[in-house]
């Protein structure tokens, strides 16, 4: 790496009378091959010049890397106030001797600092300093680049005679060798120090792969000490690669181009290790024979650390088996591609009562019972076939090449019935089962989007049919899912346009014939036809619309309930209130509260709350939620009635009548129209009356609408009827002119 002296040694000639150039070319020449600092060696040349010329003032400036400003090199006998003010100065025409010798790359004699017109903007520096007269000659390297200036003051006004300038071009001459020799060792040594801290390893070999030179990281990479005779053979390192990779990289070393990439590595002891490699070959002039230069880091950690981010982002923690970034992934690629397969199926499978098993036993448990299942899965299934978890307990399937319904049925079977089997987690047996919906491409859908979709509307028809089956995707889901958009898309307009109407059915009270009060239904006529309750609420509670639905009934209801009390004050209402508005606490609050708010903003007079019923579904009593009891009791604090509505049909125990804050029952009508031929029915609903009245609840019989009926309901000791019988439901104002 070192190079020689000679290479860059001058010869300048010698100046009669001064006889002073071999002195000084070898005193600069003695510091420059001690390895002297520049700074010391510029010092040493400007004394030597001193010394030769008396009354001499010598200064080095060099040029900065922008080529733009000059620097302090040397000036031991000027003035530290001069020095430091001049340090810096840009070039340019007239910028004193210096600046202007630098821009020009020429001589600039200055006899008179105090009159000459490069030194009119700067003179007070050298003048205060005692300076009156400055020669400046540029310093040029090898190239004739301009890389400082070599000057020379006087305190008198002086003009150079013919040795001055022969000894000022000698300076300039000395001091441009010391400076190119000076960074070029520094360059050297910089370059040296480079090569042995350089962090990736570096090996230069010759065709025969001797090593002609290696740092430091090379040796410790192979595990290879550095005083042992070796070779450096890249067939043999890395032929862990593989022939192919070789091939390549010595094809484009053979055209003369450099080669980078990732090979793997053998070092001594047998060990592989991944390695990014660049290498180039070139001609050594001196040793007139092909070279290769060898640069490799280890990247093994990176190489893992990769491997796993793939694997994360593409298989599931949990069970190992593809996630659904890989799964899509296969899919749209199978999509996409030309095969001359018939298409491919896809099923979408999911626990049933998952959750109870995370609640009751533990999440730990839950991901014990989720890879258990995923083995289950994967022993029912051909290799060929993709399973994948797509988070929770949804599993997926992919079967390419297979549509026959008689062979995805047998699979379906299997799996359903494998997972079903007990699991034994921790001692404890825990039970689950799987519903599952398939869907066929292209049968079924023409791209990915589509497929999922249909298979969850499949997959959702096993769960509606009972949980622990397979489905097939049929054109009729599809229906009823469009159907089920269009009334989702319809009711949100309707409700922004209040297009929904109110019915009145009143309740009469058996033993005066009077109507004490009537049920507000909800009416929605869409394109010219009513749709039934039955269609569009459960609708409107899967997508949340049911809240704002509510209390637009709840608003309309108690305006209703206002106008009505005007014709007859004892007259009340009752409003029913879906399930999902009791789902959460916050749903609960703001129930009472928009309650509380509508009340505040039809009249200033206290609200009849007392006239108003709330009628909550039978499945609420299950759920025994200390909240929705806090819930109830605010309402009937108010002043409210609560009732349970359709009593009987939902799987309450009689004992949740006494726990909840309720008014009134009503009896489905399901029992009332049932009771002339079933003596069982009969019974029942005379228990829960008698129970009802004990507890100090009413009793209204719904759906009451032949003789028949009525005369059970009164055998039955029962107070209030609704139904056919006596009215059927009407408008705002047929219930005005009826209660008037």
């Amino acid at each position: 790496m070192e190079q020689s002296c000679s290479s860059s040694v001058r010869v300048f000639p010698v100046v009669t009378g001064y006889n002073v150039s071999v002195k000084h070319y070898g005193a600069i020449l003695a510091l420059l091959l001690d390895g002297s600092p520049l700074s010391e060696i510029l010092a040493s040349l400007v004394l030597l010049i001193e010394a030769e010329k008396l009354g001499t003032m010598g200064s080095v400036l060099l040029l900065s890397d922008d080529g733009k400003r000059l620097l302090n090199g040397a000036a031991p006998r000027l003035p530290d106030e001069y020095n430091k003010a001049i340090h810096g100065i840009e070039i340019g025409e007239g910028v004193g001797s210096c600046g202007t010798a630098a821009y020009r790359g020429e001589r600039v004699i200055v006899e008179d600092i105090e009159t000459h017109p490069y030194w009119a903007p700067f003179k007070a520096l050298p003048l205060k300093a005692g300076l009156k007269a400055c020669w400046s000659e540029p310093i040029k390297d090898s190239k004739g680049n301009i890389i400082g200036t070599f000057a020379m003051y006087y305190d008198t006004q002086k003009s150079p005679t013919a040795q001055d300038l022969l000894l000022i071009a000698e300076a300039a001459s000395l001091a441009s060798l010391a400076i190119e020799r000076s960074r070029s060792l520094q360059f050297q040594r910089l370059t040296s120090n480079i090569f042995k801290h350089l962090p990736v390893a570096l090996v230069i070999t010759n065709d025969n792969w001797n090593v002609l030179n290696a740092n430091p990281a090379f040796y410790q990479l192979i595990k290879l000490s550095s005083e042992h005779d070796h070779q450096f053979d890249p067939h043999h390192f890395f032929q862990p690669s593989g022939l192919t990779q070789l091939t390549q990289m010595f094809d484009s070393l053979h055209a003369n181009e450099a080669w980078q990439g990732e090979l793997i590595g053998k070092r001594l002891c047998g060990a592989t290790f991944h390695l990014d490699l660049t290498v180039t070959m070139f001609k050594d002039s001196s040793l007139d024979e092909v070279c290769y230069a060898w640069l490799f880091s280890d990247i093994s950690e990176r190489k893992r650390a990769s491997e796993l981010i793939d694997y994360q982002a593409n298989f599931d923690s949990l069970t190992s088996l593809a996630n659904r970034h890989q799964l899509f992934r296969v899919m749209q690629n199978e999509i996409n591609s030309d095969s001359l397969m018939p298409g491919f199926s896809f099923m979408l499978m999911d626990l049933d009562h998952f959750k109870q098993v995370n609640d009751t036993l533990g999440h730990d448990k839950g991901d014990k019972l989720l890879v258990d299942v995923s083995k289950r899965i994967s022993h029912c299934i051909d290799e060929a076939f993709l399973l994948a978890r797509l988070g929770g307990d949804e599993f997926a399937l992919f079967l390419p090449g297979l549509v026959k319904a008689s062979d995805l049925t047998d699979i379906a079977d299997l799996i359903v019935g494998r997972v079903s089997e007990p699991y034994y987690i921790d001692n404890k047996q825990v039970l689950t089962s799987i519903s599952v919906g398939i869907a066929r491409f292209p049968e079924d859908a023409l791209n990915l989007e589509q497929l999922l979709n249909c298979a969850d509307q499949a997959m959702y028809a096993s769960k509606e049919e009972g949980r622990n089956r397979f489905h097939f995707f049929t054109q009729q889901m599809q229906q009823d899912a469009e159907r089920t958009a269009v009334i989702h898309t319809a009711l949100r307009l309707a409700l922004d346009l209040e297009a929904f109407e109110l019915n009145f059915q009143p309740i009469v009270s058996i033993s005066t014939g009077e109507i004490v009060r009537a049920e507000v239904l909800l009416r929605w006529k869409h394109e010219g036809t009513y749709i039934s309750p039955e269609h569009f609420i459960p609708i409107a509670e899967s997508s949340g619309l049911i809240v704002e639905i509510g209390q637009w009934v709840r608003k309309e209801a108690m305006k209703a309930l206002l106008e009505l009390q005007q014709i007859n004050l004892g007259f009340g209402l009752s409003i029913n209130v879906s399930m999902y508005e009791f789902w959460s606490h916050e749903l609960q609050d703001n129930l009472v509260k928009s309650i509380e708010d509508i009340a505040v903003d039809l009249t200033t007079n206290p609200f009849p709350f007392e006239s108003m019923v709330i009628e909550i579904t039978e499945s609420l009593l299950m759920k025994n939620n200390h909240h929705s009891i806090q819930s109830l009791t605010k309402l009937r604090d108010m002043g409210l009635k609560v009732a349970i509505d359709d009593f009987g049909t939902g799987f309450s125990s009689l004992s949740y009548l006494s726990k909840f804050p309720l008014d009134q029952i009503k009896i489905d009508k399901s029992f009332i129209q049932q009771s002339d031929s079933d003596i069982k029915q009969q019974a029942l609903v005379t228990a829960i009356t008698t129970l009802s009245q004990a507890l100090g609840l009413d009793v209204v019989a719904e759906g009451v609408e032949i003789e028949l009926e009525l005369d059970f309901v009164k055998q039955a000791g029962i107070e209030f009827v609704q139904g056919y019988y006596f009215y059927k439901p009407m408008s705002k104002s047929e219930l005005k002119t009826l209660i008037s």
